[in-house]
């Protein structure tokens, strides 16, 4: 062969087609070599384009067809270049100019597929909103028949309107939230809608429900919403519940399309009249009464099946339950009141009291009203008998939380008044049990986060009409001005127009002598209150006017002194209080987020105050003497530079919320405590930079009572020599920027504060441990549960123990970080070992462990003159660490080398979440997997993990070799992965 090449080399010399067939020949490797780095090349982005979209469809969007498309044809590419490399190793002399002219088609293909894969848009699109609400119900007793052929309706395509009927509280609510939650279930539709009308018809809030429920935001113009809404639907398979519609209105005008079924979408409405449901054109189910035995079965389950145990109790339980003529709500409500009772004489009164309401009243609204009025009047005391009457007050379907529902009831001194604050908030949830227990009120969850209770309409309904004229109720329903002037009338004793649209209160002077509670909170837009509107409402006790846009309060103010309530939170555009002198009765004053800059004259006065916020940006100070003057305060919240002596001496304080500008007088407030000092505090010390206290994170929840007790020290000079007292029962410690500070053991009392349980230090440039055991022992570190150390740039190690002579090693502190579950260690970058070995013991519930940004970091655990050790260690016993781990995060830590020794293990079995992203220096993963009886490894409960760089994972080595098969498989690899600025 060797004499054709010369003749080659001539022929390819002479260029054209065979010149460039010789050139494919010979150069075959080359474009091989080429087209794998162009193939791997193309799979990064893939695995790139991977990760956006793993990261997209956890945000419930949805990759685009041309995105999933391009991954299709890189999976076929990859099967070619198999192929490819199969030829390459057996191709023929002969041949390969053949398979390099392929190779060079390959390559220009491969090219095009990489410049198509940038997709600069991103890999997918909103995808559909969440389908809808799962709603809380209770068990439905009946009424199945009735809930089935709905179903059969909404499934079908005969009707696509459809009207179920019947008296209130009769279950058509509760039949249609089962149906919303197994519509949910089935998914056949791409939304579920479930929207409250009430008595109170507003089409604008009608609409913005809807667009709330769409997820989709409303234009300015509100001629526009109807048709914005209209396009939405139409573009929806959807059923749209509204429940609780008391009058026909005309969908078009709200924007939902009248021929919903064309598409096999459907509309529901419930509703007390069967004329509203025949108006509307709705296919009508009528609920009917339960049945004798099934209002048994449910009056049974509310009491308890031991009433009919005694015969004479059982004829008289089915005498009331025949009394409550197969209402649900009734039913439920009159068994919750009777709940433990088993005395005869209590039931047959219990009897005779329905018999006469029942047969007084005509027309079902009323004949329920009595019913339910049964259980009401059994509540026996008054005041909880009033603190039920107040929920009337808020918007139908209203979520009262429950701390704030109880402060109101404190406010309109409802509440007994017990030696503390604490313990009328017991006395409080007592109330609540007792009207939950009573079925008066209901429980629900508040955004899926805390429990609250809410009150059932009809329920309502029946309070308001216990009240009458002594009631005005307008809450929630968009409504643009205030009743007019003869509407007020002089019986009126609570007036409620909060959640509303009002923007001016104009010239008008209601004569309401007997007024005591005027709600007027949320009312974004009132900007205006003209002088004359207080001037007959001597009687007033509670004003809200929280959350409005109000710039100014009228003088007449001045003037209410029975006001034992004034809450001005979130008036933004407050500014000036006309003077409080004369509102010596007043027991609570909320000014928080307000805009005034100067304390309202007359403050001085208020020698009444239980409550205090001045939490406003403006306000700098407290004139000295005043804050003493409020010996009674229960609950301080106020930024302002307080005397820590002249605060010591509210001894009746129990929630404190305030700055002490100077160490010094924090100190003093400390030592001057009583031993019975605040149950609950939240206290900055030093002077941090402006701002800094309104942008904590806290202020989210100013009205959160249960936040833990902490003291903030911020750019405090806290030197060697100094030991700062601490509260004993803190439970948060938070330092920042406080450069003279070695360690904690600087504070004195440290090792007494047996409560602590999050401590977080920051930015302290000389801190060189965390604790130094040659100080103090610090007892008390063994009850922290969170520990976080960011950007101590002089940090060498965690604990300081003073050294022993005559040891060959460092004793092992006592009670060290025994309970610690969290710890965080962000930028440190002087620290080279992190836990020393001796202190591993106390760390058996670490849970998170993060590690992020240590320039120098060597070794996470690490064992005292590890490198001057000749033990033979081939007999030695393994070591199990962070037996409970379920989170490991170590983060751009470039001088890693190690986590542990090859004695020490930790165990995988409880590992969740797993990051190692730029430790390209480690070379060992020291997990361990528990085996299964049959031999083989048990299988993680990993949900997420993210390494980068790939090709570092895929060269890392594994203390069990069974770790990486498992862990491989179900890792990512994070190059999208950005530092994080250190702030």
């Amino acid at each position: 062969m060797e004499f054709l090449v010369p003749l080659f080399e001539l022929i390819k010399c002479s260029g054209g087609p065979t010149g460039r067939y010789l050139n494919q020949h010979r150069k075959l490797e080359e474009n091989v070599n080429d087209l794998r780095r162009k193939v791997n090349d193309l799979n990064i982005r893939k695995q790139d384009l991977e990760l956006k979209k793993e990261a997209e469809i956890r945000c419930r969007k949805v990759v685009k067809k041309e995105v999933e498309n391009w991954f299709e044809t890189v999976r076929s590419t990859n099967v070619e270049m198999e192929k490819i490399e199969m030829k390459f190793r057996v191709v023929s002399y002969f041949s390969r100019a053949r398979l390099g002219r392929f190779v060079c088609r390959k390559i220009e293909e491969v090219e095009r597929i990489y410049q198509q894969g940038s997709f600069p848009e991103g890999v997918a699109v909103d995808g559909l909103p969440a389908t809808g609400v799962t709603l809380t119900t209770t068990d439905l007793e009946g009424q199945m028949d009735v809930k089935e052929q709905i179903c059969e309706y909404l499934r079908g395509n005969e009707v696509g309107m459809i009207g179920v009927c019947g008296m209130g509280g009769i279950g058509k609510t509760t039949i249609m939230k089962h149906i919303n939650n197994q519509l949910l279930k089935e998914n056949q539709f791409d939304a579920v809608i479930w929207l409250t009308v009430s008595r109170e018809f507003n089409v604008l809030k009608l609409q913005d429900d809807l667009a709330c429920a769409l997820d989709h935001c409303l234009p300015k113009n509100k001629l526009e919403w109807p048709t914005v809404l209209m396009e939405i639907l139409e573009r929806k398979r959807y059923v749209l519940i509204l429940d609780d519609v008391w009058e026909k209105f005309a969908l078009l005008d709200v924007g939902i399309p009248e021929s919903a079924s064309h598409n096999g979408s459907k509309l529901v409405i419930t509703s007390r009249s069967i004329e509203v449901c025949n108006s509307m054109g709705c296919k009508v189910f009528r609920v009917q009464p339960l049945s004798r035995v099934e209002s048994l079965n449910l009056f049974l389950r509310q009491v308890g099946d031991g009433v009919l145990q005694d015969p004479t109790l059982k004829e008289l339980v089915n005498l009331i339950v025949g009394e409550c003529g197969g209402l649900p709500l009734a039913i439920v409500t009159i068994a919750s009141s009777m709940k433990g009772v088993d005395d005869a004489f209590e039931w047959k009164n219990a009897l005779n009291e329905l018999r006469e309401r029942v047969t007084s009243v005509k027309g079902s609204d009323t004949i329920i009203f009595e019913q339910l009025k049964f259980s009401y009047d059994r509540l026996k005391d008054s005041k909880i008998q009033n603190c039920f009457l107040y929920c009337s007050l808020y918007p139908e379907d209203y979520h009262f939380d429950k701390e704030t529902l109880i402060e109101n009831w404190i406010d309109e001194e409802l509440i007994d008044e017990l030696q503390n604050r604490q313990a009328m908030h017991d006395r409080g949830h007592t109330v609540l049990n007792k009207l939950v227990n009573n079925c008066l009120l209901e429980k629900v969850m508040i955004d899926n986060v805390k429990e609250g209770v809410k009150m059932h309409d009809v329920v309502r309904d029946m309070a308001l009409s216990i009240r009458g004229d002594h009631f005005m109720v307008k809450a929630g329903i968009e409504l643009e001005d205030i009743p007019s002037e003869p509407k007020w009338k002089e019986s009126l004793e609570k007036v409620s127009l909060m959640n509303n649209s009002i923007s001016e209160i104009p010239l008008i002077s209601p004569k309401c002598p007997n007024l005591s509670t005027l709600l007027l909170q949320n009312n974004l837009n009132l900007e205006k209150i003209l002088g004359s509107f207080f001037e007959h409402m001597h009687g007033l006790k509670v004003l809200n006017l929280s959350h409005t846009g109000i710039c100014y309060l009228p003088n007449s103010i001045s003037n209410l002194t029975k006001l034992t309530a004034l809450i001005l939170r979130g008036c933004c555009q407050l500014r000036h209080l006309p003077s409080l002198a004369k509102l010596t009765t007043l027991r609570k004053l909320d000014l928080c987020r307000t805009d005034i800059n100067a304390i309202p004259h007359g403050i001085e006065m208020l020698e009444n105050l239980t409550y205090l916020n001045l939490y406003a940006r403006g306000l700098k100070d407290l004139p000295m003497g005043i804050i003493s003057r409020f010996s009674k305060l229960q609950v301080l919240k106020a930024w302002l530079n307080s005397k820590g002596e002249e605060a010591a001496k509210l001894s009746k304080l129990e929630i404190v919320l305030g700055a002490f500008h100077v160490l010094q007088d924090f100190e003093g407030y400390a030592k001057s405590l009583p031993s019975q000092g605040p149950t609950k505090y939240w206290l900055g010390v030093g002077s941090p930079k402006s701002g800094y206290f309104g942008n904590h994170p806290w202020f989210n929840n100013l009205e959160d009572v249960e936040v833990d007790n902490e003291v903030c020290f911020i750019n405090c000079k806290i030197g060697n020599e100094d030991f700062v007292l601490l509260p004993k029962d803190i439970k948060t410690l938070t330092v920042e920027h406080c450069r003279n500070l070695k360690s904690l053991s600087n504070f004195s009392v440290f090792h007494e504060a047996n409560e602590l349980k999050t401590c977080t230090i920051s930015w302290c440039e000389e801190i060189e441990c965390v604790v130094d055991l040659s100080l103090s022992s610090c007892n008390s570190l063994q009850n922290i549960e969170i520990l976080r150390l960011r950007s101590l740039l002089n940090l060498h190690e965690l604990v300081r123990v003073e050294a022993v002579a005559s040891t060959s090693h460092t004793p092992t502190p006592p009670g060290i970080f025994t309970s610690l579950q969290e710890f965080y260690l962000i930028g440190c970058s002087s620290i080279k070992k992190l836990f020393p070995v001796h202190l591993l013991l106390g760390f058996q519930h670490l849970e998170y462990i993060e590690v992020r940004h240590c320039k120098q970091l060597e070794k996470i655990i690490a064992e005292e003159d590890e490198e001057n050790q000749n033990v033979d260690r081939r007999g030695s016993i393994t070591t199990i660490v962070f037996p409970k781990l379920k989170t490991l995060h170590l983060i751009k830590l470039p001088e890693l080398k190690s986590i542990c020794s090859s004695r020490v293990r930790i165990p995988a079995e409880s590992l969740k979440y797993l990051s190692i992203i730029n430790c390209s220096k480690l070379r060992k993963i020291p997990f361990s997997i528990p085996l299964l009886k049959t031999g083989q490894p048990s299988p993680l409960s990993l949900e997420y993990g993210y390494v980068h760089p790939k090709t570092w994972w895929k060269l890392v080595e594994f203390d069990d070799p069974n770790a990486k098969d498992i862990l491989s498989p179900v890792v990512l690899d994070y190059s999208s992965y950005e530092d994080e600025e250190l702030a």
